[in-house]
């Protein structure tokens, strides 16, 4: 019954293409058109989704979590986050207050501009958020200095400053007590700018770690929050505000150059320089697919009409294929955006074989009609046979809650049926209206003949050790399930994340809890620091420090002398000349002195250039910022007792809903990037409230998810692709020769990954279900034409070898091509795709021969 049905589905492939070559210009102009319109549509309709959570399914219990947290924070769902670096605090809070400032002033692209640490409350009342002991270290420091504080507040030039650190250096040279604290390190800080002055390089004075008593060394970071503006119908929906923002902060000079380095992340970022990665990635991929593709033609096929007409017959399916793209999903992901190098590398082998079957008529003298016809009745079979087992390993992914691969899997499943049709009604067609010129060849021989049909039980028995060897890696097989390491580490979004990630606070591995009310927020919080897993916990309630009071009390003590102090009447400025003589009259006192402070400084001031501007250049990066620093000093003494609807506006919208519900995170303590250390955070926190969400709960889930519908596939794949077996080939022996390299393929993977440090993740998951649907063509191939010829050495004399090898090798160099892609998923997942197709082909070449002449039809 089944052979009836198969010979039946033989005669209809060549009636079809008997009808193009009889019809082959009508069928070549229509398929111009068709190509035509196709083109069009998709030039005009793709659109790419770069959300990542998109990928899997909303359904799942963790993404409807996720979704309810962004539903109850709209506002913060795509958002810029702009991370301001400065050389020192004084250098990162200038720079943020100015770039806040010019962001604000363009609403039009920037609707929201959250500048937390800069609002004029937190300025006013930061100090309250220190140890009790710290602000009493703060306030006695600031006793001692007031000498030198009073100094640079009257007069906040170096006239001044000179004048009270001449003071001190006289003080320390004759032996007494100078004027308030040390001036050894504003002095050795001072040399530092000098020298680097001198040398052309930027450093400047942090009078806010002088005050404090920091390291003058200690760097700065400020964050401000964006909600821009985003242009839905982009490839590049925020790249008029990122833009923006570069812009801005070049014009307010903003540079590293200065001291100051300006940075993008956030989801915004992230997505548009990870949509910007992989289109790239994959323009590069394409275009070396094809190239390597017709490279592989020229080889195999050895005749350029046949390579032209395969050719246009793989480029006018990609054009169909992606219109198919554009109307079956609404649009492609990271993912499925690889079916065009898949295509490519996948569609030409069905014209290879077809060409190479037309070749070995034509060379064996029979004119271009039969020929044409002979090649559809003896490999049109085949090809649709490895159609729809090609497109069975994509359609596996299609039930799975991996939304990314079963896009894919749609849009390439449908693609093979696509491909077939091309080269069994396009690819007659050129070949009627071009025919190539072939004359007839000598009968090849079989190569490799004595090692496959003289020691056949020695190659088997070599494959089975081989294959006992990579079982033996199963259990060290992984699967890296941080969604991160996928992405371009490159590209500053990226850098930047991974940058922050080192504090948890501004990391992305916090875990966010929703709490009913105040009271249920500040429970959620006390048991979240219990659990060992969690670094920290906190909520609103945290924002509202501890006993105001008693701090307020030490604040009071220090305005007392602090506010009068910082109210004294100033100088005015000197004069260029007045200001010569006070930088000459400090270098004369320096050169008296014997302390090795006081002598690097001397020589470093004697280097810069006796002229105003060099004077004013080190004055602005002296005490340029003083005045600001010792008005944001005054301002600290007007703290006063607030609660939490004393905070701004900003952080509270933040932290609670519109409903009242509270924002509870959790930090974690150890390295997220290990996948043991997660899972026990997420376990811990889920502990205390399985409501939780956030990056570790997604990357966690995802991963089990992600491992499901891996196993999913590849257990449909199997289960089809051998019930399609039984069901076609009928015979036992042919099903387990077509399956055995395959399973010997799979198996040599496993050490490869292993020693290769090539980790299964979310991208290159697909490798294994591909790696039968698409690798069983060859065994397909080798089946029926031994059927064909009885005799193995028959099947290694035909085309059929060559056949397999050249579209082995196009598929191979084709999604090889990925590993050019600056996309680590998009490299990685070429590069096992590529490996897997070495073995499969590896296999079939050497393994299924020998196995064939051991294991004889009866």
């Amino acid at each position: 019954m089944t052979s009836a049905i198969f010979e039946k589905s033989m005669s209809a492939l060549a009636t079809i293409v008997r009808l193009v070559h009889r019809h082959a210009l009508a069928v070549g102009l229509g398929y111009a058109l068709l190509v035509g319109a196709g083109g069009y549509w998709a030039a005009t309709h793709i659109k790419i989704r770069t959300d990542t959570n998109g990928m899997l399914s909303p359904d799942l219990p963790f993404q409807r979590l996720s979704q309810e947290i962004s539903n109850a924070f709209p506002h913060l769902n795509d958002t810029l986050l702009v991370v301001v670096d400065g050389d020192t605090p004084d250098l990162a809070d200038d720079a943020a207050l100015l770039l806040a400032s010019a962001l604000r002033k363009h609403n039009d692209l920037f609707p929201s501009v959250q500048d937390i640490e800069g609002e004029a409350f937190f300025r006013t009342n930061g100090l309250l958020y220190e140890d009790a002991g710290q602000l009493e270290l703060l306030s006695d420091r600031l006793a001692q200095a007031q000498p030198f504080l009073s100094s640079l507040w009257r007069d906040p030039s170096l006239r001044g400053l000179f004048h009270i650190l001449g003071m001190a250096v006289d003080a320390e040279r004759k032996g007494q007590v100078g004027p308030g604290l040390s001036a050894k390190p504003v002095l050795e800080s001072l040399a530092e700018i000098a020298e680097a002055q001198a040398q052309g390089g930027f450093k400047t004075l942090s009078w806010r770690n002088m005050m404090s008593g920091q390291p003058s060394g200690k760097a700065g970071r400020r964050f401000i929050l964006l909600t821009p503006k985003l242009d839905r119908g982009s490839l590049a929906p925020g790249k008029a505000a990122m833009n923006k923002v570069r812009e801005l902060a070049r014009g307010l000079m903003l540079v590293p150059e200065r001291g100051v380095r300006v940075r993008l992340t956030g989801s915004v970022a992230l997505a548009d320089e990870e949509l910007k990665s992989v289109a790239e990635g994959m323009g590069w991929a394409n275009g070396a697919a094809l190239l390597l593709v017709v490279g592989l033609l020229v080889v195999g096929l050895r005749n350029m009409r046949l390579v032209a007409s395969v050719l246009v017959t793989l480029l006018a399916g990609l054009v169909l294929s992606t219109a198919f793209a554009t109307l079956a999903v609404a649009k492609l992901n990271l993912i499925s955006v690889a079916f065009a190098v898949l295509f490519i590398g996948l569609g030409v082998d069905f014209g290879i074989h077809f060409a190479l079957r037309f070749r070995e008529a034509r060379e064996r003298g029979d004119d271009p009609q039969p020929s044409l016809l002979w090649a559809a009745r003896t490999v049109g079979g085949p090809l649709t046979l490895c159609a729809v087992t090609a497109a069975t390993g994509f359609f596996s992914f299609l039930p799975t809650d991996y939304i990314g691969l079963a896009e894919l899997g749609l849009i390439a499943g449908a693609s093979m049926f696509i491909a077939l049709i091309c080269n069994l009604t396009l690819l007659p067609a050129l070949l009627t209206l071009w025919p190539p010129r072939l004359r007839p060849a000598p009968p090849a021989e079989a190569s490799g003949r004595g090692l496959f049909l003289r020691h056949p039980r020695i190659v088997v028995a070599l494959a089975l050790v081989l294959a006992l060897a990579g079982a033996a890696f199963l259990p060290q097989a992984r699967f890296d399930f941080d969604p991160l390491r996928l992405k371009d580490p490159r590209t500053e979004s990226v850098s930047t994340l991974f940058d922050i990630a080192d504090k948890p606070r501004s990391g992305p591995y916090g875990v966010t809890i929703l709490a009913a009310n105040l009271a249920e927020a500040k429970d959620l919080t006390r048991r979240l620091r219990e659990l060992p897993e969690v670094a920290e916990a906190s909520s609103i309630g945290d924002y509202v420090p501890k006993d105001q009071e008693g701090k307020l009390e030490i604040l009071s003590v220090t305005g007392m002398f602090l506010t009068p102090l910082l109210g004294n009447e100033r100088l005015l400025p000197p004069t260029d000349v007045a200001q010569r003589q006070a930088f000459q009259d400090f270098i004369d006192l320096l050169g008296q002195s014997q302390d090795p402070v006081s002598v690097r400084l001397y020589s470093a001031l004697n280097r810069l250039p006796d002229s105003h501007e060099a004077r004013a250049e080190f004055e602005r990066r002296v005490v340029g910022g003083a005045h600001k620093r010792l008005l944001d000093l005054r301002q600290t003494m007007n703290a006063a007792p607030f609660g939490i609807d004393d905070l701004p506006e900003d952080l509270r919208r933040n932290e609670i809903a519109a409903d009242g519900r509270i924002k509870v995170k959790a930090y974690p303590k150890g390295d997220m990037r290990d996948q043991k250390v997660l899972a026990k955070f997420v376990e811990a926190v889920r502990s205390v409230s399985p409501e939780a969400s956030g990056g570790p709960v997604t990357i966690y889930e995802a991963s089990l998810a992600v491992l499901g519908a891996f196993a999913h596939a590849l257990v449909m794949t199997l289960s089809l692709l051998l019930a399609l077996m039984v069901l076609l080939l009928r015979r036992r022996r042919d099903v387990a020769l077509v399956f055995a390299p395959l399973l010997l393929a799979a198996l040599l993977l496993l050490p490869i990954s292993v020693l290769g440090d090539l980790p299964f993740n979310f991208a290159n998951v697909i490798v294994l279900p591909l790696l039968f649907g698409l690798g069983i063509a060859n065994g397909i191939q080798f089946v029926y034409r031994e059927r064909l010829e009885k005799d193995t050495a028959r099947v290694l004399a035909s085309t059929t070898p060559r056949a397999v090898i050249f579209s082995a090798l196009t598929t191979m160099v084709s999604f090889g091509s990925l590993a050019v892609s600056s996309h680590p998923g998009t490299s990685n997942m070429g590069i096992l795709l590529a490996v897997a197709l070495t073995l499969v082909l590896a296999a079939t070449l050497f393994f299924l021969p020998a196995l064939m002449q051991v294991w004889k039809r009866r």
